[in-house]
């Protein structure tokens, strides 16, 4: 009982009224408007991995999965099976299913890598010999066909040439008694062909009057001379039905036979529909996939940005207002989590959101929150959410509450009276206003009490209050955490945000006051609260002060980065645009070049030939001597000018400074460090020598610095070596990134020596997390890898500072 009210309070009705609307048969859509709730976490895995497959299989097709075709055909197959007669139509919405699972099949066997709905469809049979004999005998418009037996095709075609005898006939005395019809017209009234005859002009065409029109002044006659024949054409329609009444008991034998099979075609294609609407369900809400976790292996409950998706739909179709997220991450010593803030700050969505989001991960519905997701299988999810007030059964909210309570209690599956921790609760329990409704010393001290019950009986417990009492039992008990809505005193209104570790404050009193009751009033209520109440209320307030400078920081912080990655991004395009170019120019500066050996090569092949015709003379071996030497100098690189002897600046000399790209004046000459002083514009500045050359390209001679006499040098204190012992060595081989940092935080934080921080090689992910984590740690001084006797690049020594 308390599980279908737990359902009641979380509005599931409503969602599995929006996953109906994704699914794409009639069998689909009631399916999903009554989902049932897994009972082991097997099933909710199995469903999962279905919403999975659907999902990447509609990611590679270009129109998704297709359904067409299949119907809700059990009431058919249960006719069948009783010996009825199916309807053509029946008939028809069998072969019709058949054909669409076999296509179904056919697009997931023609797909790779998708094992569980393959292991699916592999046992489906689909008949294609009674899908094509169906279509034989049935045609589109759910008649049968003349070709469903000769006999038929027989009787029809008697049937054809009975009615045109009969048509020829009336036709006949349409144009002998055309003064007495009301129009050339032939009709059927009851099975029989008629004619409109006028009423007085009855006795023109004697025969069976079988209608007349709403006027009267019509009559609709049967010529006596057609009765015989219309006699003889309703044995032969009768003769006609009795065939086809037997064609398609024929069929419908056929579909009783295979009446398993064909039920088993219709669980399958239902099951395939439903994990289909939970695909585009998921995909519909931007969710993903969420990891069902052990929080016995201290696995964390992470859920960001979770939002409710309700309220998701409720802003997309009805206009609604933005959805705020929650960040959920439960450490696992954590089993009871109390919300505190003031009213409508969304503590009682926040429940939902949570009961919701547990419920959608066991039917095999991606959760809407940020990867990761990860959460666990609870057997259980129980919820006291809102006001049970009854006029009829004389109860109160606190009766009404302890009502419900005691049936949570009860389903929890309590042994009793025993306080004892159960050996292993794996339910999830929500409470809206624990305790509220009766005096509030009694409901405080019976909110403690049931609260500590549940952190033994109970896999987590969120609950909202409004007693103070209730925030320090996180002080008591390490299984307790406090959260809270945030509250905006310059607008008096909730921002829907939840801030972690941090308790509610009290803000009935600064809201009085801003909303216009008397200062003094509100001053007298201060004193009857207690200044202690108000130093608590202060830490608070000084609490949340500085988590929106640290949120404020860290949002700076991503916006410099994000800067920065965009900057990197422009560089590295520019650098790889500068290559681009420098190799451009080198390949053209390469075929200059061979193009000038090509023309010197040219040149001087013609002088050769110019000596090669008759007797060179002296005079023309000088001529070509001296034309050789014009070539080697037009086409030989010039030599480069040797450097030219070092200088040593003075005041008044202008030297330029090759690294700032500058010209400067010298303002002192170089001291015996080799710097000197320059000022370029309005700036002056001290530079090395060996940063400085003269106009003309020389390099400035190094000072010799006269070596002053050794003096005795005390031996620094000998180190103390750093030793790697088990205490200092943190093995994380197979942690998540999110484990490896809750880990971490808390290994530097009580360290004060180096530690060997063991993360492996494999991907390389970790080790990227575990770096990216020490880069922002406060205490971390550095860290390096490891010498290669320690493991090397597969262990990170950090330094503490």
């Amino acid at each position: 009982m308390i599980q279908s009210e737990t359902l009641e309070l979380l509005e599931w009705h409503r969602l599995c009224q929006h996953l109906a609307t994704f699914a794409a048969t009639k069998l689909g859509a009631t399916a999903a408007r009554h989902l049932k709730i897994p009972d082991s976490q097997t099933q909710s895995e199995q469903l999962l991995e279905q919403t999975k497959e659907v999902y990447q299989l509609e990611s590679r097709l270009t129109t998704g999965l297709s359904f067409e075709g299949i119907q809700d055909i059990g009431d058919s197959l249960e006719r069948a099976e009783r010996s009825g007669v199916l309807a053509g139509e029946e008939l028809l919405a069998i072969a019709t299913t058949l054909a669409g699972a076999r296509t179904l099949r056919r697009v997931i066997d023609n797909q790779e890598d998708l094992p569980i709905l393959t292991e699916l469809v592999a046992d489906l049979r689909t008949y294609p010999e009674l899908e094509q004999e169906i279509h034989r005998c049935i045609d589109e418009r759910a008649q049968v066909t003349d070709r469903a037996s000769q006999k038929l095709g027989e009787i029809r075609t008697d049937l054809r040439r009975l009615r045109s005898q009969i048509t020829q006939k009336l036709q006949n005395i349409l144009q002998a008694k055309s003064g007495a019809v009301q129009e050339q017209l032939i009709t059927q009234r009851s099975d029989r062909f008629v004619i409109p005859v006028k009423a007085p002009q009855k006795d023109a065409i004697p025969g069976i009057v079988h209608d007349t029109s709403t006027s009267g002044a019509t009559l609709y006659v049967e010529p006596n001379s057609v009765v015989p024949l219309g006699n003889q054409l309703r044995q032969i329609i009768r003769r006609e039905q009795a065939e086809e009444e037997a064609i398609r008991r024929i069929l419908t034998e056929q579909v009783a036979a295979v009446k398993p099979d064909l039920e088993r075609l219709l669980a399958i294609a239902t099951t395939l529909d439903m994990a289909t609407a939970r695909s585009r369900y998921s995909f519909w809400l931007g969710a993903n996939p969420p990891r069902f976790i052990q929080r016995e292996d201290k696995e964390i409950i992470t859920l960001r940005n979770l939002r409710h998706p309700l309220l998701v739909w409720q802003q997309q179709h009805e206009q609604g207002q933005p959805v705020v997220p929650v960040d959920l991450l439960i450490n696992p010593l954590i089993r009871v989590v109390t919300i505190t803030g003031p009213n409508t700050g969304g503590k009682t969505v926040t429940l939902k959101t949570l009961g919701l989001a547990a419920l959608m991960a066991k039917v095999g519905l991606f959760v809407p929150a940020r990867e990761p997701v990860e959460i666990p299988w609870f057997d259980k999810v129980l919820a006291d959410i809102g006001d049970e007030q009854s006029l009829q059964q004389s109860l109160s909210t606190f009766s009404g509450h302890i009502r419900r309570i005691s049936r949570i209690l009860e389903a929890l599956g309590d042994e009793g009276e025993s306080n004892a921790p159960c050996p292993m609760p794996n339910s999830l329990v929500l409470l809206d206003e624990v305790g509220a409704g009766t005096d509030p010393v009694e409901g405080s001290a019976l909110a403690i009490a049931l609260l500590q019950y549940l952190a033994n009986h109970a896999q987590l417990t969120i609950a909202t209050t409004h007693f103070g009492e209730l925030k320090a039992l996180k002080y008591e008990d390490e299984r307790f955490e406090n959260a809270s809505v945030e509250f905006d005193e310059s607008t008096l209104s909730p921002t829907y945000r939840l801030l972690w570790g941090i308790p509610g404050r009290s803000n009935a009193l600064t809201i009085a006051l801003r909303l216009g009751l008397k200062p003094e009033v509100v001053e007298e209520a201060k004193i009857q609260v207690g200044e202690a109440t108000d130093e608590v209320n202060q830490v608070i307030a000084g609490l949340e002060a500085q988590r929106r400078r640290q949120e404020t920081k860290a949002a700076e912080a991503q916006s410099l980065l994000q800067q920065a990655e965009r900057l990197y991004k422009e560089v590295s395009a520019k650098a790889a645009s500068l290559e681009e170019r420098e190799s451009s120019l080198r390949a053209s500066q390469e075929i200059a070049v061979q193009q000038a050996i090509a023309q010197a090569k040219g040149e001087i092949a013609q002088v050769i030939r110019r000596l090669q015709k008759g007797t060179p003379t002296a005079q023309e071996a000088q001529q070509a001597t001296n034309a050789l030497n014009q070539i080697g100098q037009q086409y030989q690189p010039a030599t480069p000018a040797k450097p030219k002897a070092g200088f040593m600046p003075k005041v008044g000399d202008r030297v330029r400074i090759p690294k700032l790209g500058q010209i400067a004046d010298v303002i002192t000459a170089p001291d015996e460090d080799g710097e000197l002083s320059v000022r370029f514009g309005l700036m002056k500045m001290n530079v090395k020598l060996q940063d400085v050359e003269s106009l003309d390209g020389q390099k400035p001679e190094p000072v010799v610095k006269a070596k002053p006499a050794p003096a005795a040098v005390t031996p620094p204190p000998p180190a103390v070596p750093e030793i790697r012992t088990s205490k200092n060595t943190i093995d994380l081989r197979g942690k998540r990134v999110a484990d490896a940092e809750y880990i971490l935080d808390k290994a530097i934080s009580e360290a004060t020596g180096p530690l060997w921080i063991i993360h492996g090689y494999g991907t390389g992910k970790l080790r990227q997390g575990v770096h990216a984590f020490l880069q922002q740690h406060s205490r971390v001084n550095n860290y390096e890898p490891a010498e290669q006797a320690d493991g090397g690049t597969g262990v990170t020594v950090v330094h503490i500072k």
